[in-house]
């Protein structure tokens, strides 16, 4: 089993005090392989009568409301074009008067970043306070150099 090297006195009664773990090894792979068998099988296979669940399955989000600035600031409320003044009526409309609606604004590039602030602040005044910025993904952008975003340095 074990073996010993280059220490040969020649006295063949030499004691090894060296500990032979082999069979340990042996033994705890066997243990693995059995625990890796049996784990898949100990479910529990105790007999439940469970409850019938009564509540009513959670509600679907609505579609989202976008809000559209154009780069001739024109807005849109959906499909709908809108004014400034009747921004207010336009989302109370398209979101049932619901406060935490979520509301997705899609602002040209080229809107000047005021004009931008002015749209959200008309909404949180009046309470709607879910309110995100819509951009598109570096991978979804055009690859016309024409239309990409130009450098800065």
């Amino acid at each position: 089993m074990g073996a010993r090297l280059g220490t040969d006195d020649g006295d063949d009664l030499v004691e090894n005090a060296e500990i032979n773990i082999t069979p340990f090894i042996d033994v705890m792979l066997v243990l693995l392989i059995i625990f890796m068998v049996a784990a898949p099988l100990s479910t529990v296979d105790i007999p439940v009568e469970l409850p019938v669940a009564v509540a009513d399955a959670p509600q679907r989000p609505s579609e989202p409301v976008f809000i559209t600035l154009a780069e001739d600031l024109s807005l849109s409320v959906g499909e709908a074009e809108t004014t400034m003044d009747a921004l207010l009526m336009e989302v109370g409309v398209a979101t049932r008067l619901n406060r935490e609606e979520r509301l997705y604004i899609r602002a040209d590039k080229s809107v000047p970043y005021g004009d931008l602030i002015a749209v959200m602040n008309i909404l949180r005044s009046d309470g709607y306070l879910k309110v995100g910025l819509v951009g598109l993904d570096e991978a979804a952008a055009p690859a016309d150099p024409a239309i990409a975003p130009e450098a800065t340095e």
